[in-house]
């Protein structure tokens, strides 16, 4: 392991009172189920009422960017830092990805599509229970396991929290 990953690694396993952090405003586990609700109540929004052509397309568009930044996050911060804490339950961390390619795969059909497109309602609908069945084994499975480890919470919600929100800005264009 190069010197860097093995700074980050310690540097997360400081401090057993901030380890199992789980109240605080920066816990990565609330965060990422923060976005989880997110992109749950802006399906819902998207398949529940009538709306119009163009309220669709903007909910479509805020939920690929949700599900994009939050895809991003997870597998450049959290899911390493998962992998390091649960060693012994990586499968469940390979299905989480290998679920995240096929998230993506649908955002692309949508971001590429329009909503005169015929399949355009059904991607999203799929894309949400795609979401919704991720969501119940990352938040049921993975996030049980994690907050029981050595991980701390607080610092990898920070740095999760500061990479969104560049990531936020960069698909914004404001970088």
């Amino acid at each position: 392991m190069p010197t860097a990953a093995k700074h980050t690694t310690a540097n997360r396993r400081r401090s057993a009172a901030r380890k199992r952090t789980t109240g605080g405003k920066n816990d990565a586990l609330k965060l990422l189920k923060a976005d989880h609700k997110e992109v749950s109540d802006l399906v819902a929004k998207f398949e529940g009422g009538r709306l119009s052509k163009d309220r669709k397309v903007a909910i479509a568009k805020h939920i690929c960017m949700a599900l994009t930044v939050h895809a991003q996050i997870e597998e450049e911060i959290f899911y390493p830092a998962a992998r390091e804490a649960m060693r012994s339950d990586e499968d469940l961390l390979d299905e989480a990805e290998v679920e995240h390619g096929s998230i993506k795969e649908l955002v692309t059909a949508i971001e590429d599509s329009s909503p005169d497109d015929d399949l355009f309602e059904a991607r999203v609908k799929v894309l949400g229970e795609y979401v919704k069945h991720h969501v119940k084994e990352e938040e049921g499975q993975i996030f049980p396991k994690i907050r029981k480890s050595d991980l701390d919470l607080a610092e990898i919600g920070q740095e999760l929290t500061a990479r969104k929100e560049a990531l936020m800005r960069e698909l914004k264009g404001d970088a």
